[in-house]
């Protein structure tokens, strides 16, 4: 079974909570519809990894903002990478399919390590470097649903394990990667950095 790691201690997630299309700009600019409701999938404890590896050519990752969960609330916080086989999906959707093969693949969520969750959740941001360059942001404030929504949601119909890991949406800017491209994440709470991961992809 897969682990992450927090704090000193190392935890075994039963699953990860997938939000998609939590960002307007990111359902425009992969042409989706809003949705109605809030659009979850999950990803199985065997999707779990803490390196980025090469997939296939048409996969993109989608950084997020993720949280680890104990006894039903938002502990820690961290940084994760939604790995997706984008023609697939694509192929599955219009046959009106299960994501599972496009992403919940082995090494499909790329974690970073989680810190405590210290300080106000409106404050959260998260930017993305690819090789150097910002390629990704993401703010409480664009979120469609907010952390403690989707935490509601998710608990009304499946129960939350204590080590369960939320990826709360991607914002705009996914593309594809290449072996050694160098991905850089930054968390903050309050205008302070409070993690950073970096990933070279394998």
């Amino acid at each position: 079974m897969k682990q992450v790691l927090y704090e000193q201690s190392t935890l075994t997630p039963s699953k990860v909570i997938c939000v998609g299309r939590n960002y307007v700009e990111h359902i425009y600019e992969l042409g989706n519809e809003v949705p109605e409701n809030m659009v979850l999938f999950n990803k199985p404890n065997a999707s779990i990894s803490d390196r980025l590896y090469y997939i296939q050519e048409d996969c993109r990752f989608e950084g997020e903002i993720c949280f680890l969960m104990y006894d039903g609330k938002i502990e820690g916080v961290g940084f994760g990478l939604d790995l997706t086989k984008a023609d697939l999906q694509n192929y599955l959707k219009a046959k009106g399919l299960p994501w599972e093969r496009a992403k919940a693949f082995d090494n499909a969520a790329v974690l970073s390590p989680f810190v405590k969750c210290k300080g106000s959740l409106e404050s959260l941001e998260m930017k993305l470097y690819l090789n150097d360059r910002v390629q990704q942001h993401a703010t409480y404030e664009l979120m469609i649903y907010k952390p403690q929504q989707i935490v509601d949601e998710i608990a009304s119909f499946m129960h939350i394990e204590d080590g369960d890991i939320i990826m709360s949406g991607t914002p705009k800017g996914v593309t594809t990667y290449q072996r050694g491209d160098r991905l850089k994440a930054e968390i903050s709470m309050d205008g302070k950095i409070i993690l950073e991961a970096a990933f070279t992809a394998l």
